[in-house]
Order: structure tokens, then sequence, then C-alpha cells
């Protein structure tokens, strides 16, 4: 251990190294620190936070920490409310953002994210190396990995990569480098008084810029050429504008294909063409913000196999989120998206988020110290009389399941060993005689639970009703999950 007053962490060889200091990163280190896994987390920063320390623009986040709940903040069904606080073992490190939060917004403040992300860092005992910042990679003769930074050497088994989704990226649209990213645009709103904006982009930047701007704007246009994805896209509390736009108010949604931006004296000129409703689209504006997301940056990882979805923005990884099995290169936080799961119905993870990615974290971590490590991670056990309740239980209020509905599945085994695992994996390869149940929602917004029964090699899926109140601990759902099994 470094001693007082050094910086912890120095270059040299570690099981596992963890790049990142922002929620993947330090929600990563707990959980690998909690398995006994030794590693070292280094950072380009000076201080936790990762995104949060800049975003969002308008600095008020979209999901939501609840102060008042039926549940105690030190429990576990609490993060079902709470999803902006990082998981943690002990009771009383649970809901850390409640601490930072007041009543005078829904939502947390980015000051307030940031601040929580700290705390959790300091309060956990997580050590990271700030202000170094990893520049390569190599991988030697017997396997192990070598980051190179700017304080030395780091030498690994595994590393965990939690770089987040943080370069701004621009969609090849002539003209559009003419214009400011959403990480340029100008964080006074007063800038924009009164003036037509043309936002490019339909996903939640687009509808943050467009909810911090409504009043000081003019005219508000946001165009991308899909629909809105209510159920997987934009969340509720950026639909202001969306609302707007029903009612007649100073916004425009336009499905629409952008083919050029043009300045011209005093604003610019965007041409484009309908895709819900074909037609050609003209129109004018004093002020263009692309609102077209943010890539990884991976520097040098591609000549070392790890291969990209999403337009080349997003590592393509396992469902343990490895670049490829066996490679040794995970990644956490947002970047965890490039896991597709199964998108049952279209609707895809919540893995950009944090209510999301930091339950990946977690089965990331004992994936990695499993396979890599030869480390086991304890696992509870479900007595046979209790399994009904149990399941029915985690069904109704397990957060890891109606975070990640339809992704994380909780599974029992023929020994009543149980585990958090992704749906994808444990249907894709062969299994003795067990159970996984899953938390579901269909592409009319229904929700309801799913039972996957393993039996003989084969494995049945049953869809049970949904329930008005999300309670399935009824008699009739222990009738059906008691014949299932």
């Amino acid at each position: 251990m470094a001693g007082l007053g050094e910086r912890p962490n120095p270059p040299g060889d570690y099981p596992v190294v963890v790049v990142g200091s922002g929620p993947g990163g330090l929600q990563a280190s707990y959980s690998l620190s909690r398995l006994g896994v030794e590693h070292a987390v280094i950072s380009q920063d000076d201080s936790p936070g990762g995104m949060f320390r800049l975003f969002p623009i308008y600095e008020r986040l979209l999901s939501w920490t609840k102060l008042e709940t039926p549940c105690p903040v030190d429990s576990r069904e609490y993060e079902w409310y709470d999803h902006n606080s990082l998981i943690a073992d002990e009771p009383e490190q649970r809901g850390v953002m409640r601490d930072f939060m007041s009543r005078t917004f829904m939502v947390p403040s980015r000051e307030d994210m940031e601040g929580g992300l700290a705390a959790f860092a300091e309060r956990t005992g997580l050590q990271v190396r700030y202000g170094c910042t990893w520049e390569s990679t190599r991988r030697e003769d017997d396997g192990s990995l070598v980051l190179t930074t700017t304080d030395g050497e780091y030498r690994c088994r595994a590393a965990v990569f939690a770089l987040g989704v943080t370069t701004a990226w621009k969609s090849p649209i002539p003209g559009i480098e003419e214009v400011p990213h959403y990480a340029q645009a100008s964080r006074d709103r007063e800038a924009y008084r009164g003036k037509r904006v043309f936002i490019v982009g339909k996903r939640n930047s687009a509808f943050e810029l467009a909810d911090g701007l409504e009043e000081w704007a003019s005219k508000i246009v946001l165009a991308s050429p899909r629909p809105v994805a209510v159920l997987s896209s934009v969340r509720a509390r950026y639909l202001q504008p969306y609302e707007d736009w029903t009612l007649g108010g100073g916004t425009v949604v336009l499905d629409a294909a952008i083919e050029r931006v043009e300045r011209r004296s005093g604003g610019f000129h965007i041409v484009a063409e309908g895709t819900t409703r074909p037609g050609r689209l003209e129109l004018e504006a004093d002020e263009v913000i692309a609102a077209t997301g943010f890539t990884t940056p991976l520097r040098d990882l591609g000549k070392l196999g790890v291969q990209t979805v999403s337009q080349g923005r997003i590592p393509a990884l396992t469902n343990f989120w490895e670049s490829e099995k066996g490679s040794g290169i995970f990644f956490a936080g947002n970047a965890s998206q490039g896991a597709a799961g199964l998108r049952k119905h279209g609707v895809g993870s919540s893995s950009p988020a944090v209510h999301g990615f930091r339950y990946n974290a977690r089965v990331m971590a004992r994936r990695l110290a499993e396979t890599h490590l030869g480390v086991r991670a304890p696992r509870e056990r479900v007595k046979r009389g209790e399994l009904v309740s149990f399941l029915l239980q985690e069904l109704t209020s397990a957060p890891e399941l109606w975070a990640q509905k339809s992704y994380l599945a909780r599974v029992v085994w023929g020994s009543g060993e149980t585990d958090i695992l992704p749906l994808a994996d444990w249907l894709d390869r062969p299994r003795p005689d067990c159970v996984a149940v899953a938390v579901e929602e269909n592409a009319a917004g229904e929700i309801y639970p799913a039972v996957y029964v393993a039996s003989g090699g084969a494995v049945t899926e049953h869809l049970l009703d949904p329930q008005p109140l999300h309670d399935f601990r009824g008699a009739e759902y222990q009738r059906r999950l008691t014949e299932l099994l």
C-alpha cells in the first residue's frame, strides 16, 4: 500500500486495472474490492464523477431519487426508488444520493450527482490514482495486458475500461461541421433568447436542450430520421417539448433525414427529407446544435481485437461485457450498452444510464473474478420450500430486474444457489435443470413476469399476466408458478 501522503495505485503489476473514476469505474472497483480482488484504479481526472463533472449542460439530471418511500433507505428495495446512487452491500452505504438532494426539485442537479459519487468513493474506501492518463495498450506473449500511462506502465491479467461514451460525435451531414455539438452549446441560456433553434437529434441530449431552452427560444425544432421511441429512448422528464409540439406550442418534432446544413448571413438554412411522412422540408434557424451523441474513446484497443457497433461509437461486447470471450478486456459504465441483450419487442437495455449499468458492473466483476482469476464469488441459497415465494418477491421488487427488463434475470439452480445473470447468456449456453425469471415489457408498454424453465436440456418460456399494481405475489401467481416448477 502507498504510504500516507502518497498517491495510491502506483505503476506495477496488478491482477486487474480499472480505467476511469466515473460511476462505472467506481461501481466496478467497489464490486471487485468486495470480492477481495486486488486491483488498481487510474483516472485522468482530478476527482471522481466522470461525465457528471461536466454534464448535463443545463445541470438537471433526468433520473430520480425519491426521498419518501415505503422501504428503508438502507434496504436493497430502496434502489427501486433511487436511480442515481451506486449500489453497496453494506446497508449504511446505500442511498448516498439522498444526502445531497433537497425537495426543491424531483431530480438531482449535476452538482448533487458529482457530490454523491465523491461521497460514495470516500465512504467505501475506494482508492483512485487521479491525474494518471491511460495512453496505450499492448498484449504480452504470456497473455497479460500492459497499459501505458503518463505515470508509467501497469501490467494486469484483465482490464476494465470505464471510459464512458464521452467523445463528441457528429453524424456525417454536409455542413454539420459549421455548428456546435451538444457538448459545445452555450451554457448561458440567455444566448438563445428569442432565437429560432434547430436541434439535430431526438434522443435524451436533444430533448434536454429543448427542455432547457423552452423558456428562452422563440421556436425549437428537433429532427432525426426515426420517430421518438418513448419506451426505450427519451425519459419522461424530457417529454415537455414533445407535449408542447402536440399542443401546438413553439416546439416542432420532425421525423426527417437532414441532407445538409448551410450557413447563411445571420443564420442557417436546413434541407431535410421527411421519413415517416415523405416530403422535402426547408427550414431557417438562427442557431443549430448537433445533439448527435458521443463515442467511446477506445484509443488503440482496436489493435487488440476490440470491435465496435453503432457506427463505430460503442465497443461490441459479450453478454458479460467483455470485448471477446477470454480477452480480459472488459467495459463498465454506459459503454456496457455494447452488449445488446435480447431486445425483446425492440426494447433495449437501460445500460446507458446509471440505474442500469451499476448492476452490469457487479455481475461483470463476479464473472471477471471467476473466469480470469479463479476467485469464486459467494452465492445465496434458496430452500426448496421457499423457491416460489422467493421468485415472486424478486419479480415484484428486485431492483435489478426492474431496472434491466428482459436483460438481467434471477436464476436459481437445482442446488438452490441463486444469482443475477444476463438473460441472453443463460438462454444461450447449456445448463442443468434450473429456473430464471425476468420482468419484461412488451411493445404496448405492458409489464409482466416471464418465467424460463430449463428441464432435460430444453427451455420453455412462460409469460404470466400483468398485474395493475405490479405485485406478483398473489395466490394466482403462486399457483401458476408452482405448476411450472
